[in-house]
């Protein structure tokens, strides 16, 4: 008799999933990157988020359909169902380095953020001593992780809502000894787009680094109870709370400071804070932005160990990686992502000024890959439904293809431009990496299925 695969548990509860992917989208990518696009932009890079958030919710939309149709399937399941073996292996282990990239991005992030108060403490340090907390979440049965993220995740959604209300009081001086700025700053200093169209455009790379983690949904919906029920509530949700999130508090950073005087030493959120004179404000404003990260990171664990899990299910990982506790965590997932994120604290040790800016352009690339294979894949397994989803793409096949072609004009965009010669050197490599290896390891999964096809029964 064949034993059984192990599985992961089923212990997250829509609550949890919700707010595990306004986790993964609402980190670096708004609290720290926001400096990088405003100095790339200007206020004009709200438009920006506004068409990228066009194109996340087309991506949303296509993982909620597909995962009603295909309960079973995370997203490197549906790849291999759409488009077998190879195109699979280069998905999945693109998607399990984006999200590495991603999470150490963030425990580099909450180091620096910690710098704010122990200025003479090494930034490999702080962020050795974050991914030690992290990790160790990570290792308790799925439904606290889900509940410690849930919290995680309100506390930074909740500070956004206080920071655009206390921002937009400054702003119109409706605190007691306050001046209106008013609209001054979106107007001087070159206008609303002072690098014009190609400024918005070029601000993209980093945009696509902030919105990469709404696909989260499609590794958590295996571990999700009534899947089919709660994701359609869950995009819809998702989606307009992530715009709202990023656009409002870039109004109000730009409103309340001149973009050009936004740094990248410190958050936009801080500077904004540091500048009011508010009592204690700024400390607070860098204690939510912390917790903001390290909910951030939180979330890229555990997409990294549950991606290496289900890859190991299809066969485009090592076996050893199926290892689950007693508590349903697949151990060996969580291991190797800890053996990385060991070496993103090395980088750090080698370069703590530029290891930041350089890992967030990487994911970037990644990010705009994998939404073009969720399209894809929708499109392709469309015909295959078992039964209609009561959640559909609208327009179809109107809305893929747009997104696909959009998000491929970006893309080559980006490889086009000079300013990001070592993202799309390192993007290139490592796809071309893993196109050779998936040949590799398509042979040798060829050679076990005729192995075991050959194998004596009992």
């Amino acid at each position: 008799m064949k034993k059984s695969q192990p599985d992961l548990t089923r212990g997250l509860l829509p609550r949890h999933v919700q707010f595990m992917a306004l986790a993964g989208m609402i980190g670096t990518g708004i609290f720290k990157g926001s400096s990088d696009t405003l100095n790339i932009a200007g206020p004009g890079v709200v438009f920006t988020y506004l068409l990228g958030g066009i194109l996340l919710f087309i991506i949303m939309a296509a993982l909620g359909e597909m995962g009603i149709a295909f309960p079973q399937f995370n997203v490197q399941n549906l790849v291999k169902q759409a488009f077998g073996f190879q195109i699979s292996f280069v998905v999945g282990w693109l998607y399990w380095i984006n999200w590495m990239l991603v999470t150490i991005v963030e425990l580099l992030a909450a180091g620096s953020f910690l710098q704010f108060w122990f200025p003479s403490a090494p930034l490999w340090l702080l962020s050795l001593i974050c991914a030690i907390l992290i990790i160790s979440i990570n290792l308790f049965q799925v439904k606290h992780y889900g509940e410690l993220e849930f919290w995680f995740a309100g506390v930074k959604i909740l500070a956004l809502i206080a920071f655009i209300v206390l921002g937009s009081f400054l702003l119109f001086g409706l605190l007691p000894n306050s001046k209106s700025i008013g609209l001054t700053n979106y107007t001087i200093h070159g206008g609303f787009f002072p690098h014009g169209l190609k400024g918005v455009f070029s601000a993209f790379l980093v945009v696509m680094f902030s919105y990469g983690g709404a696909e989260l949904i499609g590794i958590a919906v295996t571990e999700t109870k009534d899947a089919d029920r709660v994701l359609p509530k869950i995009i819809k949700g998702t989606v307009w709370r992530v715009i709202i999130f990023y656009i409002l508090p870039i109004l109000v950073i730009c409103g309340l400071i001149p973009w050009d005087k936004v740094s990248g030493a410190d958050s936009p959120f801080v500077q904004v804070f540091s500048t009011t004179g508010l009592p204690g404000a700024a400390h607070i404003m860098n204690f939510v932005l912390l917790t903001a990260v390290l909910s951030a990171a939180n979330s890229g664990i555990y997409a990294t160990s549950r991606t290496l899990f289900s890859m190991a299910q299809s066969g485009v990982a090592p076996k050893t990686l199926l290892k689950t506790s007693k508590k349903g965590i697949p151990l060996q997932g969580i291991t190797i992502s800890s053996i990385f994120i060991l070496v993103g604290v090395y980088l750090a040790y080698l370069t703590p000024s530029q290891v930041i800016g350089y890992l967030m352009t990487i994911p970037g690339f990644t990010v705009i890959l994998i939404w073009m294979s969720i399209c894809a894949c929708q499109l392709k397994l469309r015909s295959q439904y078992q039964h209609t989803p009561n959640f559909q793409v609208k327009w179809h096949p109107f809305t893929s293809f747009f997104a696909i072609i959009a998000l491929s004009v970006i893309f080559f965009g980006f490889l086009l431009n000079p300013n990001n010669v070592i993202g799309s050197i390192v993007c290139l490599v490592t796809v071309s990496l893993l196109v050779i290896l998936s040949f590799l390891f398509k042979k040798q999964d060829r050679l076990n299925l005729k192995t075991n096809n050959n194998a004596p029964t009992r």
